[in-house]
């Protein structure tokens, strides 16, 4: 499966940018691809972390933060479903604003690897509305 990438630019400082994307809790108020969100450990946010999505058209996955380092990056990868990869924030800070650059990688797992094609289309457009909905949310 190919990897999505996309570049953007937040009015919002890093902390801010990097608290939200690391906090999945969060994520249902925001990303118009989840319907749920709940931890599913405790203690400081930070790597290995996990949390459980209730995706739109995917079902429940177990997400479990990688590559965690603070206010620079993080890398949400799916534990168990249909779809194997990640979704990757990189930011950097640019005036008072910050720069995301994501990296998304879906690869179907088992039977939804026949629908490797229309997964290829779902993950573009996820990865546009998921950029926008944070964008929009973050500048609000």
């Amino acid at each position: 499966m190919p990897v999505f990438t996309r570049q953007q630019t937040i009015d919002a400082p890093i902390e801010k940018v990097f608290a939200t994307v690391s906090n999945l809790e969060t994520f249902e108020e925001w990303n118009p691809t989840i319907r749920t969100a709940r931890r599913l450990d405790e203690g400081e946010i930070g790597e290995g972390s996990q949390f459980e999505f209730q995706i739109r058209g995917v079902g429940r996955t177990v997400q479990r933060l990688e590559e965690f380092e603070k206010n620079q990056q993080v890398r949400l990868v799916p534990q168990n479903g249909p779809v194997a990869g990640g979704h990757r924030f990189v930011m950097t800070s640019e005036g008072g604003g910050t720069r995301i650059d994501h990296e998304l990688e879906m690869r179907p797992n088992g039977f939804f690897k026949l629908f490797s094609p229309v997964m290829s289309k779902m993950g573009e457009k996820n990865l546009r509305d998921t950029a926008d909905a944070l964008q929009e949310y973050l500048e609000t």
